[in-house]
């Protein structure tokens, strides 16, 4: 691992000192800017293998970016070089919307913890593609998942149509595509997870996927990205639908609407989904039930809430086949990457 990254802990206090938002933005663009020079890319890569098999698509490491750091697309090749073995960027909805009022992100240090409510903010799917076609990390065999979703305005009644509009214009560009359905942070979205919705939304996208299989002469991967807020018998109905649709992954989970003991933390009542290090077990419980329900035919890939390589750990032995990172690379850095990969490699 690269000595800067474990510097991080001094970049993190100037970060910290900023709005959340803002320095999100800035910390791309400095990771773009040496990226782009060869003397320090080649000093911040870092490509450590440890191959595995998601959904059928072999990684070279089962330690991914989840969808949201990286919305547009357009810092691809920039955050592979931190060595991941998958990124996963989005999420995005057929058209540009500029998401939910300012301020919309708030760190919850206390909690090594983030809510947000961003709201699918966005440059629409035509943009985004037209950033990964302009990138190398697929060329150079990168693994890159699509995360789609829709737009705000739409009615759930109508929700399918924005679905199928992604499916079809990212499908050729994508090594597999994430149904994201349960944002907190989109009116109503969550109800596309009860039986009704669900069935319809993965039924016309399975339809619709086989077409394209056949225009593109290429079989790309659906994973369904679900909430960590849901009752029992809920995921025991998203995992007959998983089972029956034939969807290859199921990512476990999104961001949570419980607060629970975050009393003295003072954004805890800020509406929002929450992340980082309290989200964990809640969505640990889901996992295990999904894997319970399920089997080893579908891929499951864990995340939220890993801030440390025990966690990751307690991901994998619970059941998930990958698991991706995003507010602990927030709060400690690309080494997490290297001490997730090395905990599972040593168990």
């Amino acid at each position: 691992m690269p000595l800067l990254f474990r510097s991080y802990p001094i970049i993190r206090k100037i970060l910290f000192s900023l709005d959340p938002e803002k320095a999100h933005e800035i910390t791309l663009k400095c990771l773009d800017y040496t990226y782009k020079c060869s003397l320090t890319r080649k000093i911040l890569s870092y490509s450590p293998s440890l191959p595995k098999k998601i959904m059928g698509i072999k990684v070279k490491n089962p330690i991914g970016l989840a969808a949201g750091l990286d919305k547009n697309g357009e810092h691809i090749d920039s955050l592979g070089n931190l060595g991941f073995g998958f990124i996963e960027i989005g999420t995005v909805t057929p058209y540009p919307q500029t998401g939910n009022q300012k301020p919309r992100m708030f760190r919850l240090p206390k909690s090594e913890a983030i809510i947000n409510r961003l709201g699918f903010n966005n440059l629409g799917i035509n943009k985004l593609i037209s950033n990964v076609r302009r990138s190398n990390w697929r060329k150079n065999g990168g693994i890159l998942g699509i995360n789609i979703g829709k737009n705000a305005t739409t009615k759930i009644e109508s929700s399918v149509e924005d679905y199928l509009k992604c499916l079809n214009t990212a499908y050729n560009h994508a090594d597999y595509i994430t149904i994201n359905i349960s944002s907190p942070n989109t009116e109503k979205l969550r109800s596309l997870q009860e039986k009704e919705h669900l069935n319809n939304l993965l039924y016309r996208l399975v339809e619709a996927r086989k077409s394209l299989s056949d225009i593109y002469q290429k079989h790309t991967p659906i994973a369904l990205k679900i909430s960590p807020d849901l009752e029992l018998c809920d995921i025991d109905i998203i995992s007959e639908a998983l089972v029956k649709y034939r969807i290859e992954g199921v990512i476990t989970t999104n961001t949570t609407i419980s607060r629970n003991n975050m009393e003295n933390e003072i954004f805890s009542k800020e509406k929002g989904g929450l992340s980082g290090y309290p989200l964990h077990e809640l969505s640990l419980i889901v996992l295990e039930r999904i894997k319970k329900n399920i089997g080893d035919d579908i891929t499951i890939i864990g995340t939220g809430g890993i801030l440390s390589a025990k966690q990751a750990l307690e991901k994998i032995r619970s059941g998930a086949d990958a698991v991706q990172i995003y507010t602990g690379l927030i709060y400690k850095g690309p080494i997490l990457i290297e001490q997730c990969i090395n905990a599972i490699k040593d168990d």
